[in-house]
C-alpha cells in the first residue's frame, strides 16, 4: 500500500477535521520514530495515518472495519499493530510498530491538546509542562494515561525524552497543523 493509496482510504471513512489531524500527526511521529529506529518509514507512517480511520463511522467497531480492510489488502503488519493499539483489546505486541502505535497515539493527541490551550501553541512547550498536565485528570480526560506509560515502556523510551521528540516533530509541520504561535503571542 503506498501512502497515496492509504490517504484516499482515510479520507474515505474519515471527514471529521479533528481526527484527520490527528491521523497526520500521528503520521509525522510515526514517520519519524521509525527513521530514527531504521524502521520502513512507509509502513510506519501508513500505520500512523490509518490506526482511527474507522472511528468516526464505526466507534463501536474501532478497529475492526480498518484492520479487515487491510488484512483483505494484504497488510497483516499494519493491521496488526492497528488492532493493538489500546491495550484492553488484549493484542500482543510482536514488534516495534506495535509498541510505537500504542507509545505515539494517545501521547500525540494529548500534546497537542496542549499546544491548543497555550497562545504560544508549540513554541516553547517543555516536557514538564506536559508531564504537570497528564497529571490534571481533567485536562483532556478521554486521554488513558495509563495507555501512555504502557507504551513508553513497551517501547523502552523515557517519557520526558518521548515527549520532546512528539514536540520536535509536531513543531516541523506547525503550520501545516495550524499549531503555530497566535499572533500576538509571546514566544
Amino acid at each position: 500500500m503506498t501512502r497515496e493509496e492509504a490517504r484516499h482510504l482515510l479520507h474515505q471513512l474519515t471527514t471529521s477535521e479533528s481526527l484527520l489531524r490527528h491521523a497526520r500527526t500521528v503520521e509525522l511521529v510515526m514517520e519519524a520514530y521509525a527513521g530514527k529506529l531504521n524502521q520502513d518509514t512507509e509502513k510506519w507512517a501508513i500505520t500512523g495515518l490509518l490506526h482511527d480511520a474507522d472511528y468516526q463511522l464505526y466507534p463501536e467497531h474501532h478497529p475492526n472495519i480498518i484492520v479487515e480492510k487491510l488484512r483483505e489488502l494484504g497488510e497483516e503488519e499494519i493491521a496488526h499493530a492497528i488492532s493493538a493499539h489500546y491495550t484492553h483489546w488484549g493484542v500482543p505486541y510482536n514488534t516495534m510498530l506495535d509498541k510505537a502505535l500504542l507509545a505515539c497515539d494517545e501521547l500525540t493527541g494529548f500534546i497537542v491538546a496542549c499546544a491548543q490551550v497555550r497562545p504560544q501553541r508549540l513554541e516553547g512547550l517543555e516536557p514538564k509542562s506536559v508531564t504537570k498536565k497528564l497529571g490534571n485528570k481533567n485536562f483532556a480526560a478521554s486521554v488513558d494515561r495509563e495507555q501512555v506509560r504502557i507504551g513508553c515502556e513497551l517501547l523502552g523510551v523515557d517519557l520526558n525524552e518521548h515527549i520532546a521528540f512528539i514536540i520536535q516533530v509536531l513543531q516541523q509541520h506547525q503550520h501545516e497543523l495550524k499549531l503555530q504561535p497566535q499572533a500576538g503571542a509571546q514566544v
